[in-house]
């Protein structure tokens, strides 16, 4: 049971927000709270903000500064305000974590969460920290939980280390690990679409199943980014964090209930379930590319090697594809396609489904070369929906088979208001709902299933190039080519 009242509003909290003067929380975190506001899912009369940055200001500095991105959240914002704190402190600075605890007396609701929205080096030192000033400790009428940012970690063994940090201070159901693509409404709605609809379960396996694509394709750069990015690269900023999400979503058992664990068990199973590449498998199975200059629209844009702060000469990835295999029973033998690139054709992330063709035999004496396979494809952004590719008739007197649509759009069918995917990931946070959220044995398991890939490229290899605004590099295409098969149209 999670703690929400008979209106369906979060509990009394404060929320005290590291890095209160950063982009992620102009742009994402204060306008999701408002919306939550407008919506009634938390009153502003029992909530509160506490900013944490090292910048020289007060409370209404802060208020000012965090007011630009609230302005579609009707008075919401204005509400929020005068409950909005700020206290200048360094982040390893024991006296910045007692001015914390004197604050949050002051505030008095007793519930709060910490949200690491800095830099991920600061992640264990902020939580020890927090710790040793006695701020983590629950009492039975009050929670204290941590929200941390990706990435965690950068490989397995960091994965591990910070987990090991974590843990040393905090019980797991205190640590509420973000995905922003969690948060997102079409992907929440794949269990649903699975699970509630039995024509879809019942095909929804090795049987009948031919392979698996799941896209996130981006048409920006690394922008203001280039120093982070270019220490990162395509495959750690997106695959075992996002990518595997929308995989673990896809492949998982029906879980007992809708209870935390129970999803997130399974989940874990699946991301457990990726068979292990070999290193010399690593260049058949994957490839790597990074923009070059190119057009975006009508905009030229320049190649990756000239984005500032960025090694020119260095191997970084902007692209990445892979073919995975989930062994499990369910979907032994079936690809998993991946691919995840920035400056390509167009915004897109999707997953397909492609099921194996229909018989043909029946087909031999008619127009029809071959028969189109269905696909199933969910479509997480920007348009958010579901398709389904079905074979018909195309009117004539001979039998001609061709591909038709059947579409459900959100937009069409719901009023879906303004949000920035954050809102159920912070409402979920206060009422103790850990279902979107990951869980350390899963974190680690998508870094053991990536590791072979990062080993590898650390001890050599090229990395194609690919013009900015195409649908990625060569090599991508002859991966997924080479099993006789294509990717989904970008877009």
């Amino acid at each position: 049971m999670y703690a929400v009242s008979e209106d369906g509003a979060a509990p009394p909290a404060t929320l005290v927000i590291f890095g209160a003067t950063g982009d992620l929380t102009r742009r994402l975190l204060v306008p999701a709270l408002a919306n939550l506001v407008r919506d009634r899912l938390v009153r502003d009369d029992r909530f509160a903000i506490l900013g944490i940055s090292f910048e020289e200001g007060d409370d209404e500095t802060l208020r000012a500064h965090l007011a630009e991105f609230c302005t579609d959240c009707g008075d919401a914002f204005e509400r929020l305000k005068p409950h909005i704190h700020y206290l200048k402190g360094d982040f390893l600075d024991g006296a910045t974590y007692e001015a914390v605890g004197a604050k949050l007396e002051e505030i008095g609701f007793g519930n709060a969460g910490f949200y690491l929205a800095v830099a991920p080096n600061f992640f264990g030192e902020i939580a020890e920290r927090l710790a040793a000033a006695g701020l983590l400790e629950e009492r039975e009428d009050a929670f204290r939980r941590l929200l941390v940012e990706k990435p965690f970690g950068h490989d397995l063994a960091s994965a591990r280390a910070l987990n090991v940090r974590l843990l040393a201070v905090l019980d797991e159901t205190q640590i509420y690990r973000i995905d922003h693509f969690l948060g997102k409404e079409t992907v929440q709605n794949i269990m649903t679409t699975r699970f509630a609809n039995n024509l879809l379960e019942a095909v929804w396996n090795h049987r009948y199943v031919d392979h698996v694509q799941i896209t996130a394709a981006e048409i920006v750069g690394v922008e203001k980014r280039g120093k982070y990015y270019d220490a990162t690269g395509a495959m750690r900023d997106m695959v075992p964090n996002h990518l595997f999400q929308l995989l673990a979503a896809i492949g998982m058992e029906p879980p007992n209930s809708f209870d935390a664990e129970a999803v997130r068990t399974e989940k874990a199973k699946v991301v457990e379930a990726i068979r292990r590449v070999k290193a010399e498998e690593v260049d058949k199975v994957s490839a790597r590319g990074r923009y070059d200059a190119g057009r975006i629209g009508e905009t030229e844009v320049a190649a990756y090697r000239d984005e500032p702060n960025v090694a020119p000469d260095g191997s970084t990835e902007t692209y990445v594809a892979m073919k995975l295999f989930v062994d499990n029973w369910r979907w032994a033998g079936v690809p998993f396609y991946l691919r995840t690139g920035k400056r390509l054709t167009a915004r897109d992330t999707e997953i397909v489904v492609a099921f194996k063709p229909a018989p043909y035999a029946m087909f031999q004496e008619t127009d029809a070369v071959r028969l189109p396979p269905n696909t199933m494809t969910m479509q997480i952004q920007p348009n958010e929906g579901v398709s389904m590719q079905l074979s018909a008739k195309k009117p004539g007197p001979r039998i001609a088979i061709v591909p038709v649509d059947l579409d459900f759009s959100y937009a069409d069918h719901f009023k879906v208001g303004r949000s920035t995917g954050y809102e159920t990931l912070l409402y979920d946070m206060l009422i103790g709902d850990q279902t979107l959220f990951q869980r350390a044995d899963m974190i680690e398991s998508g870094w053991a299933a990536v590791q072979p890939f990062l080993d590898h490229w650390a001890s050599g290899g090229g990395v194609e190039t690919y013009p900015a605004g195409s649908a990625g590099p060569a090599g991508a295409d002859r991966l997924i080519r080479d099993d006789g098969r294509e990717w989904h149209a970008i877009g």
